[in-house]
């Protein structure tokens, strides 16, 4: 399930990323390492995680996933190994908040994105998720909540 589209301006707010490119098959592979190397460096530099940790695909995702595994922080990080300072910029996005487990997260983006086309709002290419709830919180997929962002185009 999803809930209906909310349109909110972002603030700027400063991350620590790891890029990675991935074959789709590959995801779910990478996923869980990558998170937890990133936790590890932000954790080594003695900085602060400010929120949920969210994915940013840079492109729609296709055959390839070019995406980055961020981390919100207090203050930039100093880049080491794979991980590099980033930041989510001010923009106009739509959103809405997928409750369920991440098998259902396809079917859910088709749906966001059929929701998006109806309102008649246009969007940059790219897609960010942002895992508030899922099986650190809780062991029941219902529980889990996962907000689906796309950034609005400009006219």
């Amino acid at each position: 399930m999803i809930e209906p589209l909310r349109v909110i301006k972002t603030t700027p707010q400063l991350t620590a990323v790891i890029p990675i490119q991935v074959s789709r098959d590959d995801i779910r592979k990478v996923m869980g390492p990558g998170l937890a190397e990133l936790k590890t460096g932000v954790a080594a530099q003695n900085v602060a995680v400010t929120g949920p940790w969210f994915t940013h695909h840079l492109r729609n995702p296709g055959a390839v996933f070019d995406f980055e595994i961020c981390l919100p922080v207090a203050t930039p990080v100093t880049p080491a190994n794979r991980m590099k300072p980033g930041l989510w910029p001010a923009m106009g996005i739509v959103q809405t908040t997928y409750h369920g487990g991440y098998e259902g997260l396809g079917s859910a983006w088709g749906e966001f994105i059929g929701m998006i086309k109806r309102a008649g709002h246009k969007t940059a290419d790219g897609l960010y998720e942002i895992y508030a709830v899922g099986p650190e919180t809780s062991a029941d997929p219902a529980a889990w909540r996962t907000v689906l962002s796309k950034e609005l185009a400009e006219d």
